[in-house]
């Protein structure tokens, strides 16, 4: 007897969930039957109101639980009904939510993204993550790379058959396109799918692989195809180090936003890495490019040679870098040799002292020293980082300078010394006619050697002109004058006794 109440009350109470799950599974179908996927026109979650997309979301769930319901007691041929209905509801709802997913990802509206993470969490619990994954990933790679494309605009495929001049005509757009792509595209991209897949990080780490990684390892192929094509080029040295500083600046927001233990990580590491040879390299190019300069041949007039101009203009460029210089010497731990623009100065004064020698007037490869010191000295003024060494070289001019005037004008002392007019005179011609045709770095070192070849000239030879001026034809002021027109210097008037 009470074996039979028992039993009656569980099957009242069966039927009585039974009828509450059907209302249920009554009520989400008219919802579903209203928002129907055949139907594209409108959208539930950009059109409709709040609440009814809110009610939506919660009969998907209902008729997930309504299957649940009735897929625990099989042997009843009314559950068996229902799971069918239920099931082919649920179906109906989840390939409507999967039309709408993309609706609210371009681009995600302000506020959207509360939806897209109920839309994902409702669609995971109900055992449609896989093509809610699907979707997701589908329509952010799309929209991800259409962004990066805005910015950036090369071309990314058989970068191994573009040239360098190819490679180099994208680097500047490359450098604005990877800063931004690193600290703001990716890392966006990476909170939207940490969002909307907030109920399990693990999957909203691999989404945001499987949609970005591609695309970032698309902006490092340009960096390495810069690097490889560079080849340790002195003249290709300030792309690879405009890469290397903005590789240097994007890594940290990498490993933030990839992983450090990632492959996109591990790529720009390596990346920077093979930045750093490739620069250590052009150095070492450049340095054995001036050593071995094989032009022997002598600049007229004892100028400034070519090697000096091309060198310090090359020096003064690269002093812009010389933080990033710090970075790729610290880089290599301990490497043989730390460049430094300092070191390259060396390097091109040894070359240039050596190029001297194949002047075989003294005064003119005193002359030569001069000019090229002095330009050197100008350039070293304008890279603060070497500091005293501007002063150094200007020393060092100042005594090419004093050496100059001791070999252009040193008969002319001698005779003034031994008061021969006639030879002091034609000393003076002979020293100038010499000098006519060289030349000053520029008109302020033309000032300084007009001035130290008056200084060391002019007041002996108005002493020798007091004692003994009926014998000579030219007066202080014309040998003045004289030398006031040397080095492209105006031919002043005579001045008085």
């Amino acid at each position: 007897m009470m074996s039979r109440l028992i039993g009656d009350m569980q099957r009242h109470r069966r039927t009585l969930s039974t009828t509450v799950v059907e209302e249920t599974v009554a009520a989400a179908a008219t919802l579903v039957s209203k928002w129907h996927p055949d139907d594209h026109h409108s959208s539930l979650f950009l059109h409709a109101s709040s609440p009814e997309a809110d009610h939506f979301l919660r009969a998907a769930a209902d008729l997930h639980r309504a299957m649940l319901f009735f897929a625990s007691d099989p042997t009843n041929a009314h559950n068996g009904h229902g799971l069918v209905q239920a099931h082919h509801l649920l179906d109906t709802a989840m390939r409507r939510l999967q039309l709408e997913l993309p609706r609210l990802l371009a681009p995600p509206p302000a506020g959207s993204r509360d939806r897209l993470r109920a839309l994902a969490d409702t669609m995971m619990s109900a055992g449609y993550g896989k093509e809610c994954i699907s979707t997701f990933k589908e329509h952010r790679r799309a929209a991800l790379a259409a962004t990066l494309r805005r910015q950036h605009t090369t071309v990314q495929v058989q970068l191994s058959k573009l040239t360098w001049e190819q490679v180099d005509d994208n680097i500047q757009s490359w450098l604005a396109a990877a800063r931004i792509a690193f600290s703001s595209v990716f890392p966006a991209e990476k909170e939207l799918c940490d969002t909307v897949f907030a109920g399990d990080a693990s999957v909203g780490d691999a989404v945001f692989e499987d949609v970005a990684n591609n695309q970032a390892a698309n902006l490092l192929d340009v960096a390495e195809a810069a690097v490889a094509r560079a080849r340790r080029a002195p003249e290709r040295l300030f792309r690879v180090l405009d890469v290397h500083d903005a590789l240097t600046e994007i890594l940290p927001e990498i490993m933030s936003v990839f992983g450090d233990r990632s492959e996109v990580a591990k790529r720009g590491c390596s990346a920077l890495f093979k930045a750093g040879e490739a620069a250590r390299g052009a150095l070492a190019n450049l340095e054995v490019a001036i050593e071995k300069e094989p032009s022997k041949a002598t600049v007229a007039g004892g100028g400034v040679h070519p090697l000096t101009r091309y060198v310090m203009n090359y020096l003064v460029f690269l002093a812009d870098y010389e933080g990033a210089l710090d970075r790729i010497n610290q880089q290599q731990g301990s490497p043989e040799r730390s460049w430094s623009i300092g070191w390259l100065v060396q390097v091109l004064m040894r070359k240039i002292e050596a190029k001297a020698g194949s002047y075989r007037e003294a005064a003119l490869r005193h002359l030569f020293m001069a000019n090229n010191t002095h330009y050197v000295a100008r350039k070293v003024a304008k890279i603060p980082s070497l500091g005293d060494d501007d002063g150094e070289a200007q020393d060092a001019a100042r005594r090419h300078v004093e050496a100059y005037v001791r070999a252009a004008w040193g008969k002319v002392l001698k005779a003034i010394a031994a008061a021969d007019g006639v030879e002091v005179e034609e000393a003076v011609m002979q020293a100038v006619a010499k000098q006519e045709k060289w030349v000053a770095a520029d008109e302020e070192m033309g000032q300084v050697l007009r001035a130290a070849a008056t200084a060391a000239v002019v007041p002996k030879y108005r002493m020798l002109y007091r004692r003994h001026g009926a014998t000579l034809r030219l007066t202080p002021g014309d040998v003045n004058a004289i030398i006031a027109a040397l080095f492209g210097g105006i031919i002043a008037t005579p001045s008085s006794c």
